[in-house]
């Protein structure tokens, strides 16, 4: 089927869906997906803000495959157009085909060497830290929202999102948080003798050295693998010039927990660190890990999504320390893990590749999951 894939590829690639600046609607890439897709249900969404849903089903399937379709923007370090798919020996090179419209293409492609039940689930703000698609899905579809109600909704228990996991199926990935800080000194003269609490600057490094400092005494938490608790001050903005001290600066950081970790305890910790207190300190966006719940819950989780991943042979690798969407579905209560083509270290790279035995090799494990009915 690689052909078909590397065809469907080059037309996803040329949609462009970069993320910002947002600019995707239910034409373009969806239309292109709706036509490929005969004989499905197919159920198209627009959540505003760019963010758009394609639900393709095809009988009554138990999976919900999902995968996003946005990608982010390209690099100017590009050596040729990253909307025109360019195929050598062993790669294909365009942007998004490894994260992850490659996956989206053999999904098509698999659908259309079987006719056993199925469904797909296109999404387009998976790059945005401003999650619509999903949750909208999970309010309409989950197992919580319809359990014991009569409904034509299709229900899914168990959920396989499409990332770059080299192929194999990942159990366990960390949560994300996105944090947003703001401190606030007194504008003076910088020859001043100045008190702790004078230059908003100074506060904001003096809390970065702190946070830096306990994060690193974190390093023994483990979970399914994946150690210690990732942390980066991504942004500092503030103050007017050298000589003036500091009125406002401006601080964006962001964490990732393990699943075993405690997601409010650890802001609330790094809030505490701050002397004095920020003047504003706000979460501005949460991604729950993989599995989601506490640690009994999660471990629960895990197991179950890898004797789901035993029943489908598909190979189990490790944990990962990206996010992924597959923790909102976890949250939401359905049995789920990451399994695509491509390796994460290509993903929103210039030149971006996924390996051609990758995109086939996913495209023939899907086609017998569809093929043999344990879709």
């Amino acid at each position: 089927m690689l052909d078909e894939v590397l065809a469907h590829l080059r037309a996803l690639v040329a949609c462009d869906t970069r993320n910002p600046p947002r600019a995707i609607d239910g034409g373009g890439i969806f239309a292109y997906l709706q036509q490929q897709l005969p004989g499905f249900a197919c159920t198209l969404t627009d959540h505003g803000a760019g963010a758009v849903s394609l639900l393709a089903v095809r009988g009554t399937p138990r999976l919900l495959f999902n995968v996003h379709l946005d990608t982010v923007p390209d690099a100017p370090q590009w050596s040729a157009s990253p909307f025109a798919l360019r195929v050598t020996a062993d790669r294909a090179i365009g942007l998004g085909a490894c994260d992850i419209k490659g996956a989206a293409a053999a999904l098509v492609a698999a659908a259309t060497h079987s006719d056993g039940a199925c469904a797909f689930l296109f999404t387009s703000d998976e790059e945005a830290n401003d999650a619509r698609c999903v949750p909208a899905f999970l309010r309409a579809h989950s197992p919580a929202r319809v359990q014991g109600l009569v409904s034509r909704i299709p229900t899914f228990n168990a959920v396989i999102v499409a990332e770059p996991t080299h192929g194999e199926v990942v159990l366990a990935h960390r949560g994300i948080s996105s944090v947003l800080l703001r401190f606030a000194g007194v504008a003076g003269h910088a020859s001043a003798v100045q008190q702790a609490s004078s230059s908003a600057v100074h506060q904001a490094l003096r809390w970065g050295a702190r946070a830096l400092d306990w994060v690193d005494t974190q390093a023994h938490q483990r979970f399914a693998g994946l150690t210690g608790l990732r942390f980066n001050i991504g942004r500092i903005e503030g103050g007017i010039k050298a000589n003036v001290i500091a009125p406002g600066c401006e601080l964006r950081c962001g964490l990732r927990p393990l699943p075993s970790m405690d997601t409010d305890a650890v802001l609330a910790q790094l809030q505490a660190l701050a002397d004095p207190a920020p003047a504003h300190f706000e979460e501005t966006f949460r991604g729950p890990s993989l599995p989601a719940g506490d640690i009994a819950e999660a471990e629960a989780r895990r197991l179950a999504a890898r004797d789901l991943a035993d029943e489908l042979g598909l190979p189990v690798g490790n944990a990962v320390d990206f996010w992924t969407e597959a923790a909102l579905f976890s949250q939401a209560g359905c049995t789920s893990f990451v399994f695509g083509p491509g390796d994460i270290a290509q993903a929103h790279s210039a030149d971006e590749w996924v390996a051609l035995d990758q995109l086939a090799g996913y495209a023939a494990r899907v086609h017998a999951i569809i093929d043999r009915g344990l879709a």
